[in-house]
């Protein structure tokens, strides 16, 4: 049974998308190919000037630790770390050739939470924040290593509709100033509509709103 049919969808640098549709329509499956995280039976996933779908699974979390950044409905915050040490991780993780300095890996990662709002919770830990604080600390971090593409699943699913509101204006506010292609896949009208291009998803092939 395919789950993903006939898909043609190119997304240009710097632009952003939101790929709305009904649970089950394979949103998530059609991200998780976009971002590497699976290999297409069929067909090619290129990023930039890279083939996803031929390089192996090594090579495929290579590319993604050096090119792209996540954000998840559930925060994936680890929980024996601060909110800096959280923002602070990708960086760490950089391959050694282009892995900054400890003084730049800290003053990156103090920047950015101190650009979501944060600047007085850096020491805190995800138990000791809000959902929405949590969800901003998973921003930080995941701008933390510049990359050249976001991809964020129903970053706003658990958070409410004030709080959501604000993660919104803070994607987009980022997405701008840092230049970075965002790919969204949501429910949330709000932020679809603030897209540059919106596509639904019906029964696993794509029909383009705008």
């Amino acid at each position: 049974m395919s789950i993903l049919s006939g898909i043609d969808l190119a997304v240009g640098s710097g632009a952003s998308i939101a790929i709305v549709g009904s649970s089950g329509s394979g949103k998530t499956t059609l991200l998780g190919l976009m971002a590497g995280l699976d290999r297409p039976t069929q067909g090619e996933v290129v990023l930039g000037d890279t083939q996803l779908s031929a390089l192996t699974e090594d090579g495929r979390a290579d590319f993604r630790a050096a090119h792209v950044g996540f954000v998840f409905q559930t925060f994936q915050l680890l929980i024996s770390l601060t909110a800096l040490e959280n923002v602070q991780v990708p960086l760490e993780l950089a391959p050694r050739s282009t892995r900054p300095t400890s003084a730049e890996v800290c003053r990156r990662a103090s920047e950015l939470l101190a650009r979501v709002g944060l600047r007085d919770r850096m020491d805190h830990y995800p138990a000791q924040l809000s959902g929405g604080e949590q969800q901003r600390v998973a921003l930080a971090r995941a701008f933390s290593s510049e990359p050249s593409i976001l991809y964020a699943d129903e970053p706003t699913g658990n958070l409410d509709r004030e709080t959501g509101s604000q993660v919104i204006n803070l994607l987009q506010e980022l997405n701008e100033e840092k230049g970075t292609t965002l790919v969204l896949v949501t429910h949330d009208e709000e932020l679809a509509a603030g897209a540059d291009q919106v596509v639904r998803l019906v029964d696993g092939t794509i029909e383009v709103v705008r």
